[in-house]
Formats: C-alpha cells, structure tokens, sequence
C-alpha cells in the first residue's frame, strides 16, 4: 500500500465512508512479506515516499519475479529493478505478460520498470551529463531513476573535458537545472567543471572507465571527493541509481 493510499483511506474513515474496523483490516497485514529467500518491505513507500527498489544483480529471474509479484499485491503501482541482465528480463516479461502488466527494459542501463513512469512533479529539471560515450550505462541508470520517481530528467552525453565546447553548448540547461548529476570515469574532471558553472547541487559520479591507473574508478571517485568546486556531493563508484535517488530528493525538496 503507497502512502497516497493509506492518507485517501484515512480521508475515508474521517467523512465516514469507511469504517474504522475495516480500515483497521486493510492495514493489518505485516509491514515485510517474508517470502524465504527475501523479506520484501511493503511498508517502504509509507515511511520514504518510494516503494523498494530491487537490485537484481546476484538473483535469480524466479527471485525476481517472485519479488514483484510480491510488491505489486502489496498495492504498489509500479517497481524499479535495477543491474538486471537480459536474459532475467525477458523471463520476467514472460511473465507479466500473461497478467496484461507493462514491462520496459533498457539493456544498455540494465534497469527495468514494470508499470509505467509517473507524471514529473518535481519542483524543476535534473539534468544528466555524461563525460564519455563509455559512461552512458552508468548514467542511464541515474536518468531512468529519477524518471521513475517522477522526474523531468534532460540527457547530454559525450559532452566531458577533453572538448569541452561540447559541454559549455548546452550552458543554458547548465544555469536552469534544479539538479545535476555528472557521470565521468578517467580523472573525473566533469563534476568541477560543471560545479563552476552551475548555482545548484551537484552530484557526481565515478565510473570504472579508463585505463589502468584509473585504478577501476578510484582515480575518478578521488579527484571529484577533492573537488575545489562548491556544491559537489559524490556517490560511489558507478552508482547511478544513488545519484538518481539523491537528485530525486533534491528536486522534491522544495
């Protein structure tokens, strides 16, 4: 049960229309479903505004399913699945199939949405900017979470340092973005040169793209840490769908 929900059946009770007992018995049921493998959080989006999200890597497509199956009896409307790989996703399809649910699946991301995005409702526009063509999975996972959650989100990629005309074309989006999530690998020089551009938050994050002294990110997660732009937060390496949430928050602050 969301909490939109659980405030409309108070709205209920309050103007009579629902009585307190079976009120009382629409929200009895135990705030986790304990299903072995996982004990799924159905009571997540009452306390946080957000359904659980899964993380599908390490499961199994039978996990999953099971998982989903689980959320959407719970009364949650759509569910984010996150670094899932294709082959889950097409079982996974098979499935919701049969019950007319709809499914959608970026290969590149690895994120799957069942049901389908809300309305953005945020308070402006998160804009995501990528360094390399080699970080796009990373920050499509950002994108596609802050859509999910009901986010205008606005895509520039291949726009990092090494030309950085490319980035400095799209200033106008740059100045006007409530929120910004920068995504770079290698020295990870985007997020500062973005963070002295821009009068809003900052969130960037660092990929494992590059060459051996990169160090699989590391390189990149302490350049952008060291940041000397104001107004830089930095989320762990590769971590898109923290990005995405924290920028979510950011833009639903207010």
């Amino acid at each position: 049960m969301e909490k939109r929900d659980i405030k409309q059946l108070l709205d209920d009770v309050a103007a009579g229309e629902v009585s307190p007992d079976d009120a009382l018995l629409s929200l009895r049921h135990e705030p986790f479903a304990e299903m072995g493998y996982a004990k799924v959080d159905t009571h997540r989006s009452v306390r946080q505004g957000v359904s659980e999200i899964i993380y599908g890597e390490g499961k199994t497509s039978e996990q999953i399913i099971g998982i989903v199956r689980t959320l959407l009896e719970s009364g949650d409307k759509r569910v984010l699945i996150t670094r899932m790989q294709s082959e889950k996703a097409q079982a996974l399809n098979d499935n919701l199939v049969v019950d007319g649910i709809e499914f959608l699946y970026d290969a590149m991301s690895r994120v799957g949405v069942v049901g389908c995005n809300p309305q953005p409702d945020g308070g402006g526009k998160i804009l995501v900017v990528a360094a390399g063509t080699s970080d796009i999975p990373v920050a499509l996972e950002a994108a596609q979470t802050a859509e999910f959650l009901g986010n205008e989100v606005i895509r520039r990629f291949d726009v990092g340092v090494a030309g950085v005309h490319r980035l400095l074309a799209f200033r106008d989006e740059i100045f006007e973005a409530k929120v910004i999530i920068a995504v770079a690998g290698m020295e990870g020089a985007l997020a500062s040169v973005v963070g002295g551009l821009a009068n809003c938050p900052i969130i960037a994050v660092p990929t494992s793209v590059g060459y051996g002294s990169s160090f699989e990110g590391l390189a990149a997660l302490l350049a952008m840490l060291n940041s000397c732009a104001s107004g830089v937060s930095v989320v762990n390496i590769d971590n898109g769908f923290g990005a995405g949430y924290q920028a979510h928050l950011i833009n639903h602050a207010f």
